[in-house]
């Protein structure tokens, strides 16, 4: 009876893992630093500040990402990669 080698573990998973405990180890650390401000407060303005400064950059990001993925398909980055065929390089 041939033995059958066991099964190792797909790349999306062994990807999924490894994000997952990244994340679980920021949120303990973020938790940590929070705690350990003690008695530190933030203002009404503190937390509007902070808000704002985070749709800001989500919104920046998604923007950026958008046009990158557009620019892509619609082939404006094409000329970028191409070779020029005044240069004489192969």
């Amino acid at each position: 009876m041939p033995s059958e080698k066991p099964k190792s573990p797909s790349p999306a998973l062994l990807l999924a893992g490894a994000l997952g405990a990244i994340l679980v180890v920021a949120i303990v650390m973020a938790v940590d630093v929070w705690s350990g401000a003690g008695d530190t407060g933030m203002s009404v303005h503190g937390y509007i500040a902070m808000g704002l400064g985070t749709v800001v950059t989500l919104l920046l990001g998604g923007g950026l990402m958008a046009l990158a993925f557009f620019s892509s398909r619609r082939g404006y980055d094409d000329a970028a990669g191409a070779r020029d065929e005044f240069d004489g390089r192969e």
